[in-house]
């Protein structure tokens, strides 16, 4: 969620504009391989899950598609996040490989591990904190993973968890009999006054945001790209050889400090191979958010990853200034050979691209668009409301505002659902001040980002 900033009249939102127009591309695949015969294995990083984990696994239950594989990797937690593991698996008959560490490593050494020790054709990385909604949220991601060999990685639309949305689950017969066993388990979330209304605040804040971020900006990319720039990472199935080909490739340089966020790395790198990242916008998942006060944290997380990431891929960013050599180089292999190619491709893919970093670093990628504009606007936006605020510009500061605020609420209430409009109409305006606060904040990212870069040379980057 971190490469599109929290300002609405920005590039990126042209950009989705022009796909949406333009329409996606109208190659009807071919797929060389039938998903119905993919092996999947999930993964599920846990710390300190106790109270969420018993849903995470009963919405796994209730999945179309039964993995082979279920692994538990416990990070470290100091809580009951193993021992209800296994009593609830024991109790609903489902197997499950529990990894026990005594300290955190983080979650990008446990992708990049499971990616060599479990073979499956698919790794499915299911966060301990995170449900499936969507029943046939596996089955989806996984059919998508093999319309093209281009896919790299599939992960469906994912809002917040309300209590309304954990009381219900937590009513279910699976749940149920869980605590019937553990009648002290206590899945509920802190229910003093100040958490719930910490909770109630981050769920309007992120859900205004998820909505018009996957629904409208995301979806005008994959129409106009085929593409994210990264999926996310919370429920998100991978081609497990493509993961382990990028930690072979990365690992010997980087080691485990890659970045703050490893989704966004992992999206990084599989663009620069010329892959793709694919967001479905018919299955659901539902995450467990930081309550307001501790969003900061996140926010740094993300934004942070995404300024490392063009770091690390910085000719990926460098795309627009490559496209009239990308241009011209097209040109002349449609002349000389474009009846030749046609002749024998016989697997059609649509947004086909040649594959391997040699490319990216001639000609770009066309999803480097979306970079590009989405540092631009994370640098320049917050730098610009700076510098009116600093030169008392009340006046042009107060219209901006205004004036992106209608726009964003007029455009979330739009792609929202038909009986949900009224009710994000009023999320849009409510959730205004926390956007402006989030764009502020990329403030003190981007200080932290130049002081590892230009200062401290400290570029440790970890989760």
């Amino acid at each position: 969620m971190a490469a599109t900033p929290y300002f609405v009249l920005s590039p990126n939102l042209i950009l989705s504009i022009v796909g949406m127009f333009h329409g996606p591309d109208k190659t009807v695949p071919t797929p060389p391989e039938d998903w119905r015969e993919a092996t999947v294995n999930v993964i599920i990083p846990a710390f300190n899950e106790e109270k969420n984990i018993p849903l995470c696994l009963a919405s796994l239950a209730n999945q179309t598609i039964k993995p082979q594989r279920i692994i538990l990797i416990d990070d470290g937690s100091h809580d009951k996040t193993v021992l209800y593991t296994q009593e609830f698996c024991t109790a609903n008959n489902m197997e499950v490989t529990i990894i026990q560490r005594e300290h955190s490593i983080g979650k990008t050494p446990t992708i990049k591990r499971q990616s060599r020790e479990f073979e499956a054709d698919v790794e499915f990385i299911l966060d301990g904190d995170t449900y499936l909604e969507s029943t046939n949220y596996i089955e989806r991601t996984v059919q998508e993973l093999y319309q093209a060999v281009g896919i790299a990685s599939a992960c469906g639309t994912v809002i917040p968890l309300r209590d309304s949305d954990r009381n219900m689950m937590i009513q279910t017969p699976m749940i149920q009999s869980f605590l019937h066993q553990f009648p002290d388990a206590d899945l509920l979330q802190k229910q003093d006054i100040f958490h719930i209304l910490m909770r109630k605040l981050s769920n309007v804040y992120r859900d205004s945001l998820y909505v018009f971020l996957q629904k409208f900006v995301y979806h005008g990319q994959m129409i106009f790209f085929g593409s994210v720039t990264n999926p996310v990472g919370c429920a998100v199935a991978y081609r497990q050889k493509y993961i382990r080909d990028l930690f072979d490739q990365y690992e010997p340089v980087l080691g485990d400090d890659l970045t703050n966020s490893e989704d966004i790395f992992i999206g990084f790198a599989l663009l620069k191979h010329g892959y793709r990242n694919v967001q479905l916008t018919d299955v659901y998942a539902r995450s467990q958010e930081p309550e307001a006060e501790k969003l900061p944290a996140q926010i740094y997380m993300w934004s942070s990853s995404f300024f490392q990431s063009c770091y690390y891929f910085d000719e990926l960013v460098r795309s627009p200034l490559k496209s009239f050599s990308s241009y011209l180089h097209h040109r002349k292999m449609e002349k000389e050979h474009g009846e030749e190619i046609r002749h024998l491709r016989k697997v059609q893919e649509p947004y086909r691209q040649p594959f391997g970093d040699n490319v990216t670093t001639q000609y770009g990628r066309p999803m480097g668009w979306v970079i590009f504009v989405s540092l631009i606007e994370k640098t320049f936006f917050p730098a610009t409301l700076l510098v009116m605020v600093l030169l008392h510009m009340w006046w042009a500061l107060g219209l901006t505002v205004a004036v992106e605020t209608v726009i964003s609420v007029t455009l979330l209430t739009a792609v929202s659902n038909k009986g949900e409009r009224l009710d994000y109409f009023f999320k849009g305006i409510f959730a205004t001040p926390m956007r402006y606060a989030s764009i502020m904040f990329d403030l003190y990212t981007m200080s932290r980002f130049a002081i590892d870069i230009w200062i401290t040379r400290n570029k440790g980057w970890r989760k």
